[in-house]
This record gives C-alpha cells, structure tokens and sequence, in this order.
C-alpha cells in the first residue's frame, strides 16, 4: 500500500518551487521510488549524505 505523498515545507525556493525535505520523501532513510510519466526512477541516500537519483 502506497504511503501519501509529503507536503511541501512551508516555505517556497528562491524561484517560488516548493520545497521538499528529501528525509520525508524517503521515509525508511534509504530509498524511494518516483514515478514520471509511467517511468520509475529511484531516489536513495548514500551514506555520506548525498542524493542519487537514478533509471
């Protein structure tokens, strides 16, 4: 069962995007996976604090 998308922090970018803290959008700590347009992308993590995100 999919888990309801985060809300936005409340403030916005410098170009007015929302904001997202990426520890909300991967809530177990180690991956997550985005979905465009039917395609699957994964969001992870690494260990030194960094985000990847690949195909």
């Amino acid at each position: 069962m999919s888990q309801p998308a985060p809300a936005p922090l409340p403030r916005q970018g410098a170009d007015g995007a929302p904001v997202f803290d990426a520890r909300a959008l991967i809530p177990d700590g180690v991956k997550a996976e985005i979905v465009l347009d039917g395609q699957s992308y994964t969001l992870r993590i690494t260990r030194a604090g960094k985000l990847i995100l690949t195909k």
